[in-house]
């Protein structure tokens, strides 16, 4: 391979952040690592993301119980990639809340996904052998929509269409007007497409931008809080999905093989983008999907390992 897998290469410690962005909310951010978003209500916290390992998720404890002993009452998961989701045993909630597609994702491909993650990011899954086994199941499902009361504090679970997954929540609070994102917004961070649907995706962001947030923890890279932050965030993502696209869709339309369009969507697209966090990982699988959305396959394939290297041996090689 001409380049490393992935992000094996990737292993420098990046610095934590835990910032106030509201009243109840805060942020749990590494510098383009997955960030995990924490509201602190009247008398429990809510979680959302929740690191990829039990040993990852106990930092996140620390940094909460530094400013409250408010029990951790529930966990949600913004959708079911393994880098989100397998430390949730750490926080002990007594809710695991996930939309009835996320569980569906779960359910399908879940273990798939666990072993392909893993491989993909070992500095991400460090002390994976505190993961217990299976999977992380939630405890609770919606469709649309879930209203939860910490005390006073109201936070809305939201589907607000397809984009980085089908299962994508966002967690909303009308009151402070603050949102946080999961991977459907990234900032300085490149959008990881690949279980994507990208005709959705840019309508998606605008259901976001129809909140009008003040306040945004998106999936990767810093905390955004003004709107004006917020609404940079939201068009750096919508620019980055509706270029690929773009690019993507112009070479299947000339009849180019996978390899070919990869090559020119990569030079395309590297100018813009290519100093994000996680560009030379997340272009070739983001592009396989695009390209199978314009083709063939209107839903994401499933990733496995032995897939992961396959694909990046054809298109790296």
């Amino acid at each position: 391979m001409s380049k490393a897998f992935a992000s094996q290469a990737d292993l420098e410690e990046k610095k934590v952040s835990f910032t106030q962005l509201s009243e109840h909310a805060w942020a749990y951010t590494a510098e383009g690592d997955p960030n995990t978003g924490i509201i602190i209500g009247d008398d429990a916290v809510l979680v959302a993301d929740t690191q990829a390992t039990p040993a990852m998720a106990a930092d996140v404890i620390r940094r909460i119980r530094e400013v409250t002993d408010k029990p951790i009452k529930y966990v949600v998961l913004t959708h079911y990639h393994a880098v989100r989701v397998l430390g949730a045993s750490a926080y002990e909630p007594q809710q695991i809340i996930a939309s009835q597609d996320t569980y569906d994702l779960i359910r399908e491909r879940g273990e798939q996904d666990k072993a392909s993650e893993i491989g993909r990011f070992p500095r991400l899954f460090r002390n994976v052998e505190t993961v217990p086994a299976g999977l992380t199941w939630p405890t609770m499902s919606f469709t649309g929509k879930m209203t939860l009361f910490l005390g006073k504090l109201e936070v809305q679970l939201l589907q607000l269409g397809r984009g980085h997954t089908k299962g994508d929540t966002v967690v909303w609070l009308p009151q402070e007007r603050t949102l946080l994102s999961g991977d459907l917004v990234e900032f300085d961070a490149t959008p990881y497409a690949g279980d994507a649907y990208f005709k959705d995706w840019p309508r998606t962001l605008d259901n976001i931008a129809a909140l009008n947030p003040r306040a945004l923890v998106p999936g990767r890279g810093a905390a955004l809080v003004g709107e004006e932050q917020v609404q940079a965030g939201l068009a750096g993502t919508r620019a980055f999905i509706s270029d690929l696209y773009q690019a993507v869709q112009a070479g299947a339309a000339a009849g180019k093989d996978l390899k070919a369009v990869y090559k020119e969507a990569y030079a395309h697209m590297a100018p813009k983008y290519g100093q994000w966090v996680i560009f030379d990982h997340c272009m070739p699988f983001d592009v396989t999907r695009c390209y199978d959305e314009v083709t063939q396959y209107p839903d994401p394939r499933v990733w496995t390992a032995q897939r992961d290297i396959e694909m990046w041996q054809a298109l790296e090689t």
